[in-house]
C-alpha cells in the first residue's frame, strides 16, 4: 500500500467511476483499475461494488476511505510542518448558503490573496452535509449551525445570526407559532439545521405548519412569499442581502429562537495549517466588524 493507491482510491470513490477519476488525476483508466486491484488484494477485501456503469463503496470500502483521506491529510500537515512554509495545496472548506453568501465573501478574498499558493474549494449545503463532509474528511473544515455536540469535532464560535420570518404583505401580526399554525411554510430539505429550528419553533407552542414546500434557494423561498403563498424563516443578514426584501412583512423571533451561532468546524486532532490562517483572518474580521459597528 502506498500514498499513490490511497489517492487513487479516494479519487474513484468521489467520481464513482474509473474514467471519470482518471480524467480527473490525468492517467490512463487502465492504470487505475490496475492500482485498486493491487490495493484490494493487499487489503483482502472489496472495497467497491461493481455495477455496470458505476462503482459504489462497499461497507468495508465506506469504512477504509475515512482512514484514507485522514492519512493523506496527516501527510500533507506532515510535509507543511516539515518545510515551515505557508499554507498551500487544495482546500475543501464547507458552509451554508446564508453564510456563503454574505459573512465571508472578504474573509476568502483576503485569504486568496494572501495565500496564493491555497486552491480553495467551497462548497455549500446543509449542516447535515456539511458535518458529514468533514467527518468523513472530503472537508478540512466547514462553516454549520451550533452548538457543536459531536465528540468527533472541535471547532468553534464565528458568527451570530438573528432568525426572522417572513410573510406576504398585510400578513396579520406573528409573535408566536400558534399565530400561523397549519400555514404553508417554505424551507430546505429535512437535514436542514435551519428547517429543524423552524420546526422547533412550531413545537414550543404545540402546533404544526400545514404543508412544508422544499425549496433549494432564499431567492426561491421570498418568492414564494412575496407571492402570497406561505411564510419563511431566515438569516436577518441573507433577508438584507436579496432583492425585493421590502417587499414582505418581516417579524422578529422570541427568544429562545431568535438567535443561531455559526460556527467553524473541522475534525478533532486534524486542525492544519490552512484553518488556521483562515481562523486568523476570520478572528480580525469580526474584530473590524466590531469596531464598525
Amino acid at each position: 500500500m502506498d500514498l499513490a493507491q490511497l489517492e487513487i482510491f479516494c479519487s474513484v470513490a468521489k467520481e464513482g467511476s474509473i474514467t471519470a477519476a482518471a480524467a480527473k488525476l490525468h492517467r490512463v483508466p487502465s492504470n487505475l483499475t490496475t492500482r485498486i486491484k493491487q490495493l484490494e488484494a493487499d487489503l483482502g477485501a472489496d472495497l467497491f461494488i461493481r455495477e455496470k456503469l458505476r462503482l459504489r463503496l462497499s461497507p468495508t470500502g465506506k469504512t477504509f476511505l475515512e482512514y484514507s483521506h485522514r492519512i493523506l491529510e496527516l501527510v500533507a500537515e506532515a510535509r507543511q510542518i516539515v518545510d515551515g512554509s505557508e499554507p498551500r495545496g487544495v482546500f475543501p472548506l464547507g458552509s451554508l448558503e446564508s453564510t456563503a453568501a454574505v459573512r465571508i465573501p472578504s474573509v476568502l478574498a483576503a485569504f486568496h490573496q494572501r495565500y496564493p499558493q491555497v486552491q480553495m474549494d467551497l462548497t455549500t449545503g446543509s449542516s447535515g452535509d456539511m458535518i458529514e463532509g468533514v467527518l468523513s474528511g472530503e472537508l478540512a473544515a466547514a462553516f454549520v449551525d451550533g452548538p457543536l455536540r459531536h465528540p468527533s469535532l472541535d471547532g468553534v464560535e464565528i458568527f451570530t445570526e438573528e432568525m426572522v420570518i417572513i410573510a406576504p404583505q398585510g400578513h396579520p401580526p406573528i409573535t408566536q407559532a400558534s399565530c400561523v399554525a397549519g400555514e404553508t411554510i417554505y424551507a430546505f430539505r429535512a437535514n436542514c439545521s435551519y428547517r429543524r429550528h423552524f420546526e422547533n419553533w412550531f413545537g414550543m407552542d404545540r402546533v404544526l405548519p400545514g404543508r412544508i414546500v422544499e425549496m433549494e434557494s432564499y431567492h426561491g423561498m421570498l418568492a414564494c412569499v412575496t407571492a402570497g403563498a406561505g411564510i419563511a424563516m431566515l438569516p436577518r443578514s441573507m433577508l438584507e442581502a436579496l432583492p425585493r426584501s421590502d417587499a414582505v412583512d418581516i417579524y422578529e423571533v422570541a427568544p429562545p429562537f431568535n438567535l443561531i451561532k455559526t460556527w467553524l468546524i473541522w475534525r478533532s486532532g486534524m486542525k492544519h495549517t490552512n484553518v488556521d490562517a483562515l481562523l486568523s483572518l476570520l478572528s480580525r474580521d469580526v474584530v473590524d466588524e466590531t469596531k464598525c459597528a
